[in-house]
């Protein structure tokens, strides 16, 4: 995607001022255009549609169409650009929600330029962009909102029924994953090269039946520490 082209990035968001600031750093960072802005979801299908980016910064709160139905409505067409949610951390069930519709990760809007630069570029490649904080907050909002009841058990069950399908390096890469852990960190801390990390971690993700790394996260919590 980011080869001798540059990296095509599609930035929505209804502050005019947030955009300004995003296209600055963007524009600004070798091998990366701004293929297109919106100020709200309807309009960023119809930009994402036409242009065609590798990457899109969506907010999710925006005027007439937010960035949940405009994420469903971009994978309802088929679009293989890599969205990344922008957030300020206030809506942990949104965030949640817009994993499951297919965002490949988010970003806090006070994200600092290099690592959102970085953060465009490695989502650019594939890899879903979770911070460890961030994770963690995730995990512990579900965990919030889940009562204490039979529902409760029965999750632990499935967790656990689908994290005995683990190989132990599979198990040692899952709950590197739930700690918020990237490929390469994972490589570093089980001695690993990332080629091999990135192996074990799409065996885990066919194992446990998910396609990104919040659910993966969200088993491990359930279930326990797959380790332990």
């Amino acid at each position: 995607m980011a080869g001798v082209n540059p990296l095509r990035v599609v930035i929505v968001d209804d502050d005019p001022l947030v955009r300004s600031g995003l296209r600055m750093i963007l524009g600004g960072a070798p091998g990366v255009t701004v293929a297109g802005e919106a100020a709200d979801g309807q309009v960023a299908v119809d930009v994402v549609t036409r242009e065609a980016p590798d990457v899109v910064l969506m907010d999710i709160r925006m005027p007439r169409t937010d960035g949940l139905v405009a994420i469903r409505r971009l994978r309802e067409r088929g679009s293989p650009a890599r969205i990344l949610v922008l957030t300020t951390f206030d809506t942990d069930e949104l965030v949640i929600t817009a994993l499951r519709l297919g965002a490949a990760g988010f970003l806090l809007k006070d994200t600092a330029p290099d690592d959102l630069v970085t953060a465009v570029r490695r989502a650019a490649l594939g890899e879903p962009m979770l911070s460890p904080g961030i994770t963690t907050r995730l995990i512990a909002a579900v965990t919030r909102a889940a009562p204490v009841d039979p529902a409760g058990d029965l999750r632990r069950r499935t967790a656990r029924r689908l994290l005995d399908r683990l190989t132990e390096r599979e198990r040692q890469v899952a709950v590197a994953i739930a700690e918020g852990l990237t490929n390469t960190e994972i490589g570093q801390a089980l001695h690993l090269g990332v080629a091999t990390v990135k192996t074990h971690v799409g065996s885990v993700f066919a194992k446990l039946e998910v396609t990104n790394r919040v659910q993966v996260a969200r088993l491990v919590h359930d279930g326990g520490r797959p380790d332990s």
